[in-house]
């Protein structure tokens, strides 16, 4: 059973003034709440697990990835098995890209998502409560410090980050 999530938007936007450069590379994170939990109408309820968690939303846009832009994004995993099903899925419906910040985020992010395998994923984290499968998670979540600022400036210019 989901629990109600009343938050205001000011407690999960920080203040806007926009940051030239991260000095501090291990405070942001980048997330997409990808196109199942999209299409399932979990926007809303994944940012309150996100402001609950203690992050500040840098960066946050409604946006759909071309086939280009996927394959571009993953092309890490090109040559894996499941690359073009990934490609396909990413591309097929709106995303929600967001760049959040926190001490230890992309750790700290990775614990609060949970397990890419959903009915591996701890209870209460975003995957074990929005996830459909393994396939269809509902969330990405950068899984370095470097991979964290390549994927945000992949979805955002620097002026588009607070």
């Amino acid at each position: 059973m989901l629990k109600k999530i009343k938050i205001k938007i000011k407690d999960i936007f920080c203040n806007f003034a926009p940051l030239k450069k991260y000095t501090f590379m291990s405070n942001i994170t980048f997330t997409m709440i990808k196109p199942d939990a999209v299409a399932d109408g979990h926007i809303g309820a994944i940012l309150g697990k996100i402001a609950e968690g203690g992050f500040k939303i840098k960066a946050l846009k409604l946006t759909q990835l071309t086939v280009a832009d996927a394959k571009k994004f993953y092309e890490v995993h090109a040559e894996r098995p499941f690359y073009g099903e990934l490609v396909e899925f990413m591309s097929s419906g709106p995303i929600v890209a967001a760049v959040l910040e926190k001490d230890n985020a992309v750790e700290d992010f990775r614990t609060l998502i949970g397990s890419t395998n959903p009915a591996e994923a701890a209870e209460g984290t975003i995957r074990k409560m929005f996830a459909r499968s393994i396939g269809e998670n509902a969330v990405h979540g950068s899984d370095s410090n470097e991979n964290a600022l390549i994927e945000a400036q992949f979805h955002f210019s620097g002026r588009e980050i607070f």
